[in-house]
């Protein structure tokens, strides 16, 4: 078993999420610190949670090679033609329907492509993760995204996945309380606390009594009061912005002739090509053949034509890095523009589009409804009124929306909010839990 210097095992806790995934480790009690990737110079403290698959010729075969986090990004940004790009696969993990992928004619199941990024991430730990502790604790949505979620489902796959890679045991956390847990060591005072945690697939919610310095070593003594979660977070947001500025550019909606009838191209193409993680699924043989068809009889092709051409190209993730650039300039400015380029053999791109954070606001007018009811939820859950909660946590990329953030100052005296850490707090949290004294207390939802 890996010891720390002062010969504590070694706990670990893992933050897997949509976006970005943190690990971190705790060597001495109540301290915590993540797991760095230096990559050209530059060190990082989370690794992004996208793979890039692509193969290459060894002479009596072709070998099927991947990357993962930030090589994954420059591997594909190297050549995209041949690198089969996933990102946001968390999204897969309670869905029904996704039993599979062929990625160069080789199956994954979810299990696979988990297990798969977990092990080519301890690569780049510098061997921080040679070895590993028999326990893991990890983090978990309260509320899985996707479209009827199976929970189950999802555990077991996690559960399959963890085990592969060499936990002997994995406890199950939900990630606001683990963002509870280290916001709560600064506390020096009995409090109510509510977490709002806010990641690319989901927005989870927690309210927990901490009492610090009651239990046991003088540790936290914690009651769970409410649980909430809404499957609306930074993917969702990236959504609409691509649905009101750009897809209109892309032919979303174009019309065709059939015959003797003008019809309209159908939208599933488009809604599909927004949403992060089916960007991967899109580049199919089937699929450009049938858009190249609905393109050969459009009335208006130009539009039709680009979106094909990101597809076949493979410029979905420089486009979904213009759209995140600009939701995170319209958090500090009142406009902000998109302007996405790209150019190459058979195609010349150029798309465009100012946005107003006023517009923006009102496309995710509905998503800010649903974080409001998931709000209330935790609430009437534990039986409290806003005016009860003595602290309000706010943690993960979606927090510094200016119309999320709003949501708090509404309801919550503003001196009681605080930020920090958004995207490290909650791996930290677990490996903190992990070095407590009963780590099992704050788990739930463990696979059998």
């Amino acid at each position: 078993m890996p010891r720390s210097p002062a010969g504590f095992p070694l706990a670990l806790g893992l933050d897997f999420g949509t976006t970005n995934t943190v690990i971190a480790a705790s060597a001495h009690p109540g301290i915590a610190r993540t797991l760095r990737f230096t990559l050209a110079g530059e060190t990082h403290a989370t690794f992004r949670s996208a793979m890039c698959f692509w193969e290459e010729d060894t002479g009596a075969a072709q070998d099927l090679r991947f990357e993962a986090g930030p090589w994954a990004i420059e591997r594909f940004i190297d050549d995209p033609m041949d690198c089969r790009f996933l990102q946001s696969f968390k999204t897969f993990a309670a869905s029904r329907s996704f039993t599979e992928t062929y990625i160069h004619g080789r199956k994954f199941t979810f299990e696979d492509l988990l297990t798969a990024f977990i092990e080519k991430m301890r690569t780049h730990t510098d061997g921080a993760l040679r070895d590993l502790p028999p326990r893991l604790v990890a983090g978990r949505p309260v509320a899985f995204a996707g479209v009827n979620p199976n929970e189950a489902l999802a555990l077991e796959r996690y559960e399959r996945a963890f085990k592969r890679v060499g936990f002997g045991e994995v406890l199950y956390v939900y990630e606001p309380v683990a963002a509870a847990y280290f916001f709560a060591q600064r506390l020096r005072q009995a409090a109510t606390v509510l977490v709002a945690d806010f990641g690319g697939g989901t927005s989870d919610f927690s309210i927990i009594r901490f009492e610090p310095g009651s239990g046991k070593r003088g540790g936290l003594k914690s009651i769970p009061l409410a649980h909430s979660g809404v499957a609306v977070a930074g993917d969702v947001f990236d959504y609409r912005i691509l649905e009101h500025a750009i897809l209109p550019q892309l032919g979303h909606r174009a019309k065709y002739k059939s015959i003797d009838k003008i019809l309209e191209v159908p939208t599933h193409f488009h809604h599909r090509f927004a949403q992060w993680n089916q960007l991967a699924l899109m580049k199919s043989p089937a699929v450009l053949r049938e858009l190249r068809e609905y393109l050969r009889y459009a009335i208006e092709r130009d539009g039709l034509a680009r979106f094909i051409a990101l597809i076949d190209n493979d410029l979905g993730y420089p486009l979904y890095k213009a759209v995140a650039d600009v939701k995170t300039s319209l958090s500090s400015a009142p406009t902000a523009k998109l302007a996405f380029r790209a150019a190459g053999v058979g195609y010349d791109l150029a798309l465009d589009a100012t946005i107003e954070r006023a517009a923006f606001a009102q496309w995710i007018e509905d998503d800010l409804q649903r974080i409001e009811d998931a709000v209330d939820a935790a609430l009437g859950e534990a039986r409290l009124d806003a005016s009860s909660i003595d602290r309000v946590f706010l943690t993960g990329g979606t927090s510094f929306v200016p119309a999320v953030r709003a949501i708090f100052d509404q309801r919550f005296d503003p001196h009681t909010i605080e930020t920090g850490d958004q995207l490290e707090s909650i791996a930290y949290g677990l490996a903190l839990i992990a070095r407590s004294d009963n780590p099992e207390a704050w788990a739930v939802g463990a696979a059998a």
